[in-house]
């Protein structure tokens, strides 16, 4: 009897790769379900364990801004899905069609085993160079923009990074099949998941192994002894191999972030500024080679300068470091997280499931408009000035479009919609009514 239709093997597959009860093959790619889209439900559920177990441990819970900072960011990394295909799957099929010489069996153990192996060293390399290259640290660095470490930093993800990541994997194209690559590539997105906790600590001898919580908080720290290390997604082994290897200290406290904070919740910041930097850099140096350096050497370098993380100076930090942290009233998060929450749950998955009947237009219109929002939600989050007038314009853009084009939203989207309208537009009046009266009273006084 073949082992990969046995009873038990076929258990083991449902369980550890969640292949659906009806699924017969991974001959094609069009036989893998989305693992990830199916992860959604569990990524969540874990969310929220993990708030309730730091909540009954009196431990500090995640902060809903810095979460709703990674949850945007993670949100605006998917849009590329509604006008694209994945461009790691779209290169790698390419690729395989034209060049692949190995035509390995994709029911074969040996073959989901190599491609397991092949992917996550592709995945070493490709992480390694987001850290280690700075235009690819463009992309990535989004990732380790927050100062805080919990499973919503898993979703904190680059809208860049994936147009550089393919190159990294076509080699396994030579001989795997797309089809596994595309099972694997999704389980160790998900797999990495898990490791970002504080609330597991150390797991005996599977640290020698595996890519563990302890090792992924060092990856995240911004202690000079953290940074560049543990660059494994499922395998830790990739790192004693190469020397990139650090276990977490006990006797030092990791400090998260970026060696150089950002300051903001807003999403398309976190996602550019490093971008907009080296930009000005390369137009600011003078010589080619200057130049080419800004691009291919690390975030730090600088002519005469060491590569920041290999051999320059890296700031201390103290496990007390005061984090970026912007007072706002109870009121004004519940609005902030209600209307992100129909963003996400209403907005993108109507896109999501109509995307293939929805004209290009139409479709670019609305993912405007989530990235308009999700900058907005960032800037309310900021406190910014101009952040309750854009709030009046984003909420008066759907009442406006609502009432000129056929409707599109339920009517009681509509009214809520034009009510988040008349509360800004209140909130507004009710300042300029305040900072008026207070000028006068400066003047009388």
């Amino acid at each position: 009897m073949d082992i990969l239709k046995s009873p038990a093997v076929s258990g083991l597959r449902r369980m550890f790769i969640l292949v659906s009860p009806n699924e017969s093959s991974f001959e094609n790619v069009e036989d893998v379900p989305d693992y990830v889209d199916q992860a959604v439900p569990y990524f969540a559920s874990l969310i929220i364990l993990e708030w309730l177990v730091l909540y009954g441990t009196g431990k500090t819970t995640p902060r809903l801004n810095d979460s709703l900072g990674s949850l945007s960011n993670g949100l605006l990394s998917l849009l590329h899905g509604l006008l694209f295909r994945s461009t790691e799957l779209a290169a790698y099929v390419w690729f395989y069609q034209r060049f692949n010489f190995v035509t390995l069996p994709w029911d074969s153990p040996w073959t989901w085993l190599l491609c397991l192996l092949g992917v996550d060293l592709a995945y070493y390399w490709v992480h390694r160079f987001g850290h280690e290259v700075n235009f690819m640290w463009a992309g990535h660095q989004t990732h380790h923009s927050s100062e805080d470490y919990n499973l919503t930093t898993a979703l904190r993800q680059s809208i860049m990074h994936r147009y550089a990541n393919w190159v990294f994997y076509l080699p396994l194209a030579l001989f795997l099949p797309p089809s596994i690559f595309l099972v694997h590539t999704q389980f160790n997105l998900v797999y990495q998941f898990w490791v970002h906790t504080e609330t597991i600590s150390r797991l005996g001898p599977l640290e020698w192994v595996l890519s563990t919580p302890s090792h992924h908080r060092v990856h995240h720290g911004r202690n000079p002894y953290c940074i560049d290390k543990n660059y494994g997604g499922v395998f830790i082994i990739w790192d004693r191999l190469f020397g990139t290897f650090e276990a977490e200290r006990r006797d030092e406290k990791v400090v998260y972030g970026l060696i150089h904070n950002i300051d903001t919740w807003e999403p398309i910041y976190a996602q550019l500024h490093h971008l907009v930097h080296i930009i000005k850099s390369v137009w600011s140096m003078k010589g080619v080679s200057n130049k080419l350096s800004v691009l291919w050497k690390g975030p730090g370098w600088a002519p005469g300068k060491p590569r920041l993380g290999i051999n320059a100076e890296i700031p201390e930090v103290k496990s007390k470091t005061k984090k970026y942290d912007v007072n706002i009233s109870w009121g004004r998060t519940v609005y902030i997280w209600v209307h992100y929450l129909i963003i996400l749950l209403v907005w993108h998955q109507a896109l999501s499931h109509n995307k293939l009947k929805m004209a290009t237009l139409v479709m670019s219109t609305n993912i405007g408009f989530i990235i308009f929002s999700l900058f907005v939600f960032g800037s309310m989050y900021d406190r910014r000035k101009y952040a309750d007038l854009a709030e009046v314009f984003r909420c008066l853009a759907i009442v406006l479009s609502w009432s000129i084009l056929p409707p599109t939203l339920p009517a009681a989207m509509f009214w809520f919609y034009l009510a988040s309208v008349s509360i800004w537009s209140l909130v507004i009046l009710y300042g300029l009514v305040n900072r008026g009266s207070s000028v006068a009273h400066k003047k009388t006084s």
